[in-house]
């Protein structure tokens, strides 16, 4: 407790703002330089952003064109991966996994 006392009563630390003796103000802020360097940041930030959502996108889409080839290229009753392949066909009901005949 008399630590804290001792340096709240400290005169080294200032009361009130404003640099230390001896400094100026391009000795402890970045300058023209340290805004150049966070701009160009920024901006390659900002096209790999859009360059990654791009390309996602077009992940998403290929996986989309896949699907809908794969479910054209089989019959209804036809399985992906060993997935039955649904159809929104709403004139053929959709049976439960009760309806399916065992396999001897």
């Amino acid at each position: 407790m008399h630590t804290l006392i001792l340096l709240a009563t400290d005169p080294a630390i200032p009361t009130q703002p404003g640099l230390r003796p001896g400094l100026t103000e391009d000795q402890i802020t970045p300058g023209f330089l340290g805004f150049v360097v966070t701009f160009g940041i920024v901006v390659i930030m900002f096209f790999l952003i859009r360059d990654m959502a791009r390309r996602i996108r077009r992940v998403r889409y290929r996986a989309l064109v896949e699907e809908q080839r794969i479910g054209e290229m089989h019959d209804p009753d036809a399985e992906y991966m060993g997935i039955p392949i649904i159809t929104s066909d709403p004139g053929k009901p959709v049976d439960g996994p009760a309806s399916v005949p065992e396999q001897k």
